[in-house]
């Protein structure tokens, strides 16, 4: 990226001289002093079409921004020549034509957040995959090599340890709380540009990419550039509610589209990282297809909702559990289901070898069986 600093302006220098009148004999009287005019009120603080006053998020960075960090990891190198986060390197990667550099070692950008103050850092997976060293810098410019103490690919989660005590802490929220709408701001490190602050607003809630995770982003038009990722999404409440992870681009940078991992979900598989360094997940043995509407009213069902059973795997759980081709599972563990996405993230948070009663629609009625999930090996 091309950064073009200008230089200063020439100062214009305006003299003023100062002309006096010749002497006179007499000399006129001075006219009579002018009121002076009314103060004016200052000027409003600017609202919105509805009349809300635009949110501040200067407390916010001022209290949670010593808890981000900027993430370096070094990795065995593309070939390209280029660092990860250069504005070139995803063209050359995309179209090729770059000159072979070989395969000297690459330093890849990133950010995290503290989430405990003994020094537990969440990012994500693709910062430090098949990385040789990573190195997190304080917000006060401190330096740590890192332990990475586990990744999950599957939903792009990475937990990182560094050696040192009584660190700032993020706020962890409640990602269900937030709306459309509200006003959310980011904190990261993008083209390695440290502490940034972008703002925005969420876009929508449960948006689902085409890459099989079935994790339900939350959407956002919060400017995130590569540096970005692995960086918290705040609430105005200065609470994380999300991880930065994706952006929608057809140029590998910001384009008004960026998607962050719920951190609910971010937790529980941090949870998992911490225990035992990898991430066990539950499957039923079933394939899984969205219900339409039409699909709905030929089941005799008012509402579009649930997760509709395509395929049952034959001896897997489900078919064990008396679940068949054409049912529409509608809850699951004691939540509801609302798309097949709901059902694939709860049966994978299920702890394998752990009965749950799960509510399905057959024929107009409703049927509860017990279900087992197995293990899911990856």
């Amino acid at each position: 990226m091309l950064i073009t600093s200008f230089g200063r302006r020439p100062a214009i220098v305006i003299t003023l001289a100062l002309l006096s009148a010749a002497c006179s004999p007499k000399q006129e009287d001075a006219p009579p002093p002018r009121a002076a005019p009314p103060a004016q009120a200052p000027a409003a603080p600017p609202v919105t079409g509805s009349g809300v006053q635009l949110p501040s998020f200067v407390n916010l960075v001022k209290q949670q921004g010593p808890a981000v960090v900027n993430i370096s990891a070094v990795r065995q190198g593309n070939g390209i020549g280029l660092r990860q986060g250069d504005p070139l390197y995803e063209f050359f990667r995309r179209f090729g034509g770059a000159p072979d550099m070989g395969e000297a070692p690459q330093q890849s950008l990133g950010s995290g957040f503290i989430i405990s103050n003994d020094g537990y850092i969440l990012t994500n997976a693709h910062v430090i995959d098949q990385t040789e060293a990573v190195t997190v810098k304080l917000n006060d410019k401190r330096q740590f090599r890192a332990k990475v103490i586990g990744a999950d690919v599957y939903t792009d989660v990475a937990l990182i340890k560094i050696d040192a005590k009584d660190l700032p802490a993020v706020k962890i929220g409640n990602p269900s709380s937030v709306e459309a709408g509200e006003w959310v701001a980011a904190i990261g490190s993008p083209f390695g540009f440290e502490s940034s602050v972008t703002v925005g607003v969420v876009s929508a809630k449960g948006r689902l990419l085409p890459n099989g995770s079935y994790v339900p982003f939350i959407q956002t038009d919060v400017a995130v550039n590569p540096g970005n990722s692995g960086g918290p999404l705040f609430s105005t409440s200065g609470e994380v509610i999300g991880i930065n992870s994706q952006i929608y681009s057809q140029t590998g940078g910001y384009m008004g589209i960026s998607f962050a991992i719920p951190i609910d979900l971010a937790m529980g598989i941090s949870d998992q990282l911490r225990t035992s360094g990898k991430v066990t997940r539950g499957r039923i043995g079933v394939q899984l297809q969205e219900l339409t509407k039409d699909i709905a009213a030929s089941l005799g069902m008012k509402e579009a909702r649930g997760a509709l059973v395509a395929a049952v795997q034959r001896g897997g759980p489900a078919d064990k559990a008396g679940i068949r081709p054409g049912d529409v599972v509608v809850g699951f563990n004691g939540q509801p289901v609302e798309t097949t996405a709901d059902l694939a993230r709860m049966v994978g948070g299920t702890k394998p070898g752990t009965a749950v009663a799960a509510q399905v629609q057959r024929d107009g009625k409703t049927v509860e069986v017990s279900i087992t999930p197995d293990s899911l090996e990856k």
